[in-house]
C-alpha cells in the first residue's frame, strides 16, 4: 500500500489538483510511492475529496479549508521525517501554492 494518497473528484478541480501536485512532489522529494483515488464523496479532509493521506490519516489544514505546506511539513515532522528533507519540501510545496494561488479564481 502506497503511504501517499490523495482522494479527488473526476475530473479534478482547483484543490484536487492541488494536492495532487502536493502528492508528486512529496513522493519525489522522499521516494514514495503515491496514488490517486477518485471518489464521488465530497467530504474535504476527510473520507472524500479533496484530502491529501498520508499513512492511513488524511492531513488536516490548519486554516480548516485549503492544506498549506506548512500543515504537510508539521505533520511530516511529528511522522519522523528529517528536517533537512522537509525544508527542501516546504520549499517545493510552496512553488506549487504560490502557483496555484496565483491562477485560482473561486467559484462564484
Amino acid at each position: 500500500m502506497s503511504p501517499l494518497k490523495v482522494i479527488s473528484q473526476q475530473p479534478p478541480g482547483g484543490r484536487c489538483t492541488l494536492y495532487a501536485r502536493y502528492a508528486d512532489t512529496i513522493a519525489a522529494t522522499l521516494g514514495w510511492s503515491h496514488r490517486i483515488v477518485h471518489d464521488e464523496c465530497r467530504d474535504a479532509h476527510g473520507s472524500g475529496f479533496p484530502s491529501l493521506w498520508i499513512r492511513d490519516e488524511a492531513i488536516q489544514p490548519s486554516d480548516g479549508v485549503i492544506l498549506s505546506p506548512d500543515d504537510i511539513c508539521a505533520f511530516l515532522e511529528r511522522q519522523g521525517i528529517a528536517a533537512e528533507r522537509n525544508d527542501e519540501l516546504r520549499l517545493r510545496l510552496q512553488a506549487i501554492l504560490d502557483e496555484f494561488l496565483e491562477t485560482w479564481t473561486p467559484a462564484t
